[in-house]
């Protein structure tokens, strides 16, 4: 598909089909794709939990604002921000210096991520949602280059969620996204108002101040 129509076909769908499933091997394509997102020092700090039970997704709706879009999703995918990605032994960051990097690139390597993601808690929360907010969006393009629809929600409860699924304390719930098909007869309306390039662009300063 061309890239111009993933951006036009790529919508926010609140009406999914719950007679249409997604099969384990498309969902892992989708995160094999998704996964060639930016990431910071490739540090790659996210991980997904998949639901696909009813019953389990009943749960969730129940901590989602009775959202109906999460039970007739088939899957539902819950994108945790690591908030610890970035420290000496962390899995991912581990398996990219021993794929990338020298042995004597490690001081620096662990240095400079400390640096710039440790120095304190704020850091290190955005380091985590930034990485897992790009990760989130390369997963929303390369469905819709599937023929999927999605939605990103962070309307539900973060601490009851993350209790309910035992989610570990490094991990932020960055979003939830629900993957499937159109329900059938849904009207797709035109995408809303963007700002313009003109309208983005902030022309008043351009340099640091004195």
């Amino acid at each position: 598909m061309d890239f111009g129509d993933i951006l036009i076909k790529r919508r926010a769908i609140n009406f999914f089909d719950p007679t249409r499933d997604i099969s384990d091997q498309l969902i892992r394509d989708l995160l094999e794709e998704a996964v060639k997102a930016p990431s910071s020092f490739n540090l790659q700090p996210w991980k997904v939990k998949i639901l696909r039970d009813p019953e389990t997704k009943a749960q969730l709706r129940s901590l989602a604002f009775d959202q109906p879009k999460v039970t007739e999703a088939p899957v539902i995918l819950m994108i945790l921000a690591d908030r610890d990605g970035w420290k000496e032994g962390s899995e991912t960051l581990e398996k990219h210096f021993a794929n990338n990097l020298e042995p004597e690139q490690r001081d620096w390597f662990i240095g400079t991520t400390q640096a710039l993601y440790g120095s304190n808690e704020m850091a290190s929360q955005a380091f985590a949602n930034k990485n897992a907010g790009l990760f989130a969006m390369s997963l929303m393009y390369a469905a819709s280059n599937h023929g999927l629809h999605t939605h990103p929600m962070d309307g539900f409860d973060h601490d009851a969620v993350k209790k309910a699924w035992n989610i570990p304390d490094r991990y932020w719930i960055s979003m939830l996204i629900a993957v499937g098909h159109l329900n059938p007869g849904t009207e797709v309306h035109p995408k809303a108002w963007r700002q313009s390039a003109v309208e983005m662009i902030l022309e008043d300063d351009d340099h640091a101040p004195d």
